[in-house]
């Protein structure tokens, strides 16, 4: 199977845009790999998917640059310092850290599942919607909390904080359910304010991201050349640069703005799928 360069500009913008808002960027993909012609199940066109998430993370490192520098000395210090350890820094990187853990262990001994039966349309429609009930919930919980004056800042991230959102980013892994929705509705369950839960939730999408994408460019080397280098380029950097786009525009809007919000989105983009399945006039995989 080829790929051609509109095709892999198409998928590129919606890397690009859904990466970190959560709606599901594989959910996305596969909807618009659908529409493109694409066998969505086909090794190369999943292997494509996860490939291109690396101009994503490529525009994380660069908008969160100073940030992750800044992490990395406090965590390097606080090995040798006991001193160092009590800094929050040092407590935010061990978060992260252990956050990225689970879902690394679960991706990689279901990987025949992800890529294959999971890589359906129904299940994206599904979770679509039933992971929106999740994320309202996290809203109402984080309401409650900041009436009660026990929302928390960066300042106060937790190792346990990474944990837990670091084992509800597991779910992700179901396209339709999204990481960011998935990691941002656990920090607000937390007590995490919006804006340091979404921050974490990008934190936490560099390790993940970046060890999906390697694989995949390393495991499926052979399809991923079917499809051509060219596009594959072509992929990776306009989801580079819509992607840095998106983490400003997502930063700015949960600061004053609720993840309720996306919602209507996606149970709408949901229900029209089931409806467009059902009816037949598109096959699901």
């Amino acid at each position: 199977m080829t790929l051609s360069y509109l095709d892999a500009l198409i998928l590129g913008i919606v890397e690009g845009l859904t990466e970190f808002l959560p709606v599901s960027s594989t959910g996305h993909l596969t909807i618009t790999e659908k529409l493109l012609g694409l066998t969505v199940d086909d090794p190369g066109v999943t292997a494509y998917t996860a490939v291109i998430q690396l101009g994503a993370i490529f525009a994380t490192l660069l908008y969160f640059g100073k940030d992750i520098i800044r992490l990395l000395m406090a965590w390097v210090s606080g090995l040798t310092s006991a001193e160092a350890r009590t800094h929050h820094d040092y407590q935010l990187a061990w978060a992260v850290i252990v956050g990225s853990i689970p879902v690394g262990i679960v991706g990689f001994a279901a990987k025949d599942l992800i890529s294959g039966g999971l890589r359906s349309l129904w299940v994206v429609a599904v979770a679509l919607i039933a992971w929106s009930a999740v994320m309202w919930l996290a809203e109402s919980r984080h309401a409650m909390l900041t009436d009660k004056g026990q929302e928390r800042g960066e300042g106060q991230v937790t190792l346990k904080d990474g944990l837990v959102i670091g084992l509800v980013q597991c779910a992700s892994l179901v396209p339709g359910v999204s990481r960011s929705g998935a990691t941002i509705s656990a920090g607000l369950f937390r007590g995490l304010d919006r804006l340091t839960a979404t921050r974490l939730s990008f934190f936490m999408a560099i390790p993940a991201l970046t060890a999906a994408g390697v694989f995949e460019l390393l495991s499926e080397t052979d399809h991923l050349k079917l499809l051509g280098v060219g596009p594959i380029i072509v992929g990776i950097i306009v989801s580079f640069v819509v992607a840095y786009a998106s983490i400003a525009w997502l930063l700015k809007f949960v600061s004053s703005n609720k993840i309720t919000a996306f919602v209507w989105y996606r149970v709408a983009l949901g229900v029209v799928l089931l409806v467009v399945l059902a009816a037949g006039w598109m096959t699901a995989t």
